[in-house]
């Protein structure tokens, strides 16, 4: 024997037979979501979109030092780095810790593993940061109090912002001890250079070697050109006394301070000390203006992200949306009251057809 065939239009029976149960189904149906819907809490969903800037162009160091101007990133690494510090383990505990969520999601006091556990995934689902098409983050926090949300969403930018800040400031921290390093040691080779200088001037009786060295020179010729003079005119005491005056000029032991004996020693010295020094004093001044632009740069925290628009407390809930609750509830259930009788219907008129057909094969 052929099946008998079935279509949509043949289920109209079965509804009509069974309409009582159907009816008592789709009412219970709708009043046991009615009711679920209506204990429900409402959620309100606050939003933050903002822009990550180029970390370049941010950096003190670079603004302080070169000068520049802010720029928005909306490179592929930028918006990997902002939606990985904001789904991060460290800022989920701090947002926890700071708004007491273990509390306000009542699951138990902190410190407890399953609480723990527990405010970590509820919090994560209340949370929401993508990457739109407009290559802005837009994140996105949930609860039941619109107010906490809307603060939970600040906060979060702001975490994020001062994690991103984070990545570089230890860096630049070592940069700044680096240079306040180099400028002590520059002080301290400073002042030893100095003192050196100071000896010296007092050893070889040098304070300015451009003018000392003309006027030794025409002193030991003005000199020798009166003793020969003097000799010439075999005047004998004149010229002993230029004759000493003259040795005065020219040796250590002629008693003078600036003598061309320690002139010669001490030019070399003193020429060195001299750029040394000039050197150093350049060296110093450079290194104290970038110590002082680092300082400065370290101490001014400019933002990483650019906030287009700030969470602000939601004017409507965004879920649950009831008449959609009981409404779906409805149709599944009338559609599962419809299966259920469908194949209720099928197996009754098998198992007739199957208690027809066994006296007639017992005859055969």
């Amino acid at each position: 024997m052929s099946a008998r065939p079935y279509s949509l239009l043949s289920l109209w029976p079965i509804v009509q037979r069974w309409k009582n149960l159907v009816l008592g189904a789709v009412a219970l149906a709708a009043v046991v979501s009615a009711v679920v819907a209506l204990l429900l809490p409402n959620i309100y969903r606050s939003t933050s979109v903002f822009y990550p800037t180029n970390p370049q162009t941010t950096d003190p160091d670079r603004i302080v030092t070169e000068g520049g101007k802010l720029e928005l990133g909306g490179r592929a690494e930028d918006l990997d780095r902002v939606l990985t510090i904001g789904n991060s383990l460290p800022v989920a505990e701090y947002i926890i810790k700071k708004y007491r969520l273990h509390q306000h999601y009542e699951f138990g006091q902190p410190g407890d593993e399953q609480a723990d556990q527990a405010a970590l995934d509820e919090f994560a689902a209340n949370l929401d940061i993508v990457h739109n098409e407009r290559d802005a983050i837009e994140l996105t926090f949930q609860d039941r109090d619109k107010q906490l949300a809307a603060r939970i969403a600040n906060d979060l930018v702001a975490l994020i912002d001062s994690f991103n800040q984070q990545l570089t400031l230890d860096n630049r921290r070592s940069v700044l001890d680096l240079y306040r390093s180099r400028y002590n040691f520059l002080s301290r080779e400073y002042a030893s250079t100095r003192q050196a200088l100071i000896a010296g001037r007092r050893r070889y009786g040098i304070y300015g070697m451009d003018r000392e060295s003309r006027y030794l020179a025409q002193e030991i010729i003005r000199t020798e050109s009166a003793l020969r003079q003097a000799e010439g005119e075999g005047n004998s005491g004149r010229a002993a006394g230029l004759r000493r005056a003259l040795r005065g000029l020219t040796e250590v032991e002629g008693g003078n301070r600036l003598n061309l004996e320690n002139f010669v020693q001490g030019a070399d010295s003193m020429s060195t000390l001299y750029a040394r020094f000039n050197n150093l004093q350049e060296r110093l001044v450079r290194s104290r203006e970038a110590y002082e632009s680092a300082d400065l740069a370290l101490k001014g925290r400019i933002s990483s992200l650019y906030v287009v628009q700030k969470a602000y407390p939601a004017t409507k809930k965004a879920k649950p949306i009831r008449w959609l609750i009981v409404a779906s509830s409805v149709v599944i259930t009338l559609a599962l009251s419809i299966i259920f009788i469908t194949l209720l219907e099928l197996f009754r008129r098998n198992s007739q057809r199957f208690v027809v057909a066994a006296p007639e094969r017992v005859a055969r």
